[in-house]
């Protein structure tokens, strides 16, 4: 017989996401607007909260919609947020949208993920990362951060590894710790334990010429060298839509961009 964890209640669950906030009881209570008292019984279980309640605290703690429905299952009550597949026909209109933005992203690369950084989409100019890369990691579904620091993926072909490792596992840190996900728990243990061939910085200072961390791959017996943004759907309801991020690679100085220009028109 299997033994199983039993969810936290609300109450709990609060206080727990409080405390990995470093918040105290009044300084939540502030935030909120609501009395210590009133928190203090919610926290300790002596007052069951409302759904608004819980969607205030919610809010205020800066939490995922897809953590907001977990609470607000964990208090009795339905989710407040759908989460509808992308395939889905009410979601064109987005499918759309992500469309247009990777079109128009080429002749430079550009990738959408999930919140587990597996890839959803692309365009057709990620193909300079990804033929890099062994088949066996390009098979669904794709982890982006998987086959950027694994020594059988992009990692190798990375002139700055350390630095570049160094940024990405120090985002996906920030993702944990906001988002307290086991998964993505496990996935940072896995990618630390991948070799790196340079030094990773404890700080991210910027290099000589640098304003944000480069992405410098080796290639045709030269280098290329990439910055990236990060876009969301700026007002999401749905969770699915939530945890759409697109990131997009501009390049950094003009071989760079003169490569991807060329590799377009073949």
């Amino acid at each position: 017989m299997t033994a199983t964890v039993p969810a936290l209640s609300v109450g709990p669950a609060l206080r727990r996401w409080r405390e990995a906030r470093r918040l105290s009881q009044l300084e939540m209570a502030a935030r909120a607007d609501i009395s210590t008292r009133h928190l203090s019984f919610v926290e300790t279980g002596r007052s069951r909260p409302s759904p608004e309640m819980v969607l205030r605290l919610a809010e205020h703690l800066d939490l995922p919609l897809r953590e907001r429905n977990r609470l607000l299952l964990a208090a009795g009550y339905a989710p407040a947020y759908p989460q509808t597949a992308l395939t889905a026909p009410r979601m064109a209109s987005a499918r759309a949208a992500v469309r247009q933005v990777l079109a128009g992203h080429e002749p430079y690369p550009a990738v959408v993920v999930d919140c587990s950084w597996q890839m959803v989409d692309a365009n057709q100019s990620l193909t300079i990362f990804t033929d890099l890369v062994a088949p066996d990691l390009l098979a669904p579904p794709v982890n982006v951060l998987r086959v950027s620091l694994h020594p059988d993926g992009l990692a190798p072909h990375i002139a700055n590894l350390g630095q570049w490792r160094a940024h990405l596992l120090a985002r996906l840190a920030r993702q944990v710790e906001l988002a307290g996900d086991a998964g993505l728990a496990a996935l940072d243990g896995e990618l630390r334990g991948y070799p790196s061939d340079g030094p990773e910085p404890d700080v991210e200072l910027p290099g000589p010429g640098d304003i944000v961390v480069p992405l410098r791959l080796r290639h045709d017996g030269g280098e290329l060298a990439f910055i990236s943004t990060i876009a969301t759907f700026g007002t999401p309801l749905d969770v699915t839509l939530a945890e759409l991020s697109i990131e997009s690679f501009y390049p950094a100085d003009e071989r760079t961009a003169a490569v991807l220009r060329e590799r377009s028109r073949r």
